[in-house]
């Protein structure tokens, strides 16, 4: 449908947004958008968002794609929507890259009227600044944590034009213990990378978190669409109860820790299989 071809579109440009106000960039080509953050090199900030490409097109754009990623030594994630075309498929096995087990899946929530109820285990607001060093410890290892509470710092005190970005968590007994991105990019609102400390898993935390953020204040009633990612079956079906509905399924395609970041070699040239004739033919007299 048009309607809902637009409202993904939208929350796919959110999310590219993000990864932009976190101090990235993106480049489109025909075929598909690269995302990159060369300061926070993880593959959640380093991406082909979507590659839909002609099969006799397929190697000229993975090759200027990748080469982008790889002249920055990153290891970029690839998404593709489900069902995978067979030959794009084969061509990233060829290239190193193997789907994960489970779909990188889109959820839309647009309807309001869900029933939002309260955990009393959790309280969940946004994160204050002196909490922003140990809630980044969530999404990123060390190397790449400095470099992200910096970029969240400047996004969340100065946010360009109809953009909001807040880290929210979900503490219990004072302590965070789940932890959300909410940010939102003119009509799109979007919760990302939410993440449960480990020995906290299991308990809820991830749902009372959405379910909070949901509430105003934090998400205003106004009907606007809310986007959520998820990797996980679990997390999909505790979200829809909270309205979150499923729109769209990626192949997450990976290469594996120990593959060099290099294209394969270049066939040696060749002469051409034609040639014109060498003699020219005699004229008439």
């Amino acid at each position: 449908m048009p309607d809902e071809d637009a409202t993904v579109e939208a929350a796919l440009r959110e999310e590219r947004e993000l990864v932009l106000t976190l101090g990235g960039f993106a480049l489109e080509q025909a075929g598909g958008v690269m995302v990159l953050n060369e300061r926070i090199p993880v593959p959640r900030f380093n991406f082909v968002q979507y590659i839909r490409v002609h099969r006799n097109r397929q190697s000229a754009f993975l090759e200027r794609a990748l080469d982008h990623y790889f002249q920055r030594a990153l290891r970029p994630s690839i998404r593709v929507e489900r069902p995978v075309p067979d030959f794009l498929e084969d061509s990233l096995r060829r290239l190193g890259f193997r789907a994960g087990p489970n779909p990188m899946t889109l959820l839309l929530r647009a309807r309001s009227s869900a029933d939002l109820s309260t955990d009393p285990r959790y309280e969940v607001r946004p994160s204050t600044s002196t909490e922003v060093p140990s809630v980044a410890g969530f999404w990123a290892g060390a190397s790449e944590q400095e470099e992200l509470v910096r970029a969240l710092d400047v996004a969340v005190h100065h946010p360009n034009p109809d953009e909001i970005v807040a880290p929210i968590v979900a503490l219990r007994n004072g302590t965070p213990v789940s932890a959300a991105l909410l940010h939102s990019y003119r009509a799109s609102i979007g919760i990302h990378a939410v993440v449960t400390r480990s020995v906290d898993r299991g308990q809820g935390a991830a749902t009372a978190l959405v379910s909070g953020i949901l509430q105003p204040p934090l998400v205003a009633a106004s009907g606007a669409p809310v986007a959520m990612w998820s990797e996980n079956p679990r997390l999909t079906e505790h979200l829809r109860p909270l309205g979150f509905e499923v729109r769209r399924e990626y192949s997450v395609f990976e290469l594996a820790p120990g593959t060099e970041l290099s294209l394969p070699a270049v066939a040696p040239p060749a002469p051409p299989r034609w040639r014109p004739p060498r003699t020219r033919p005699s004229s008439s007299g």
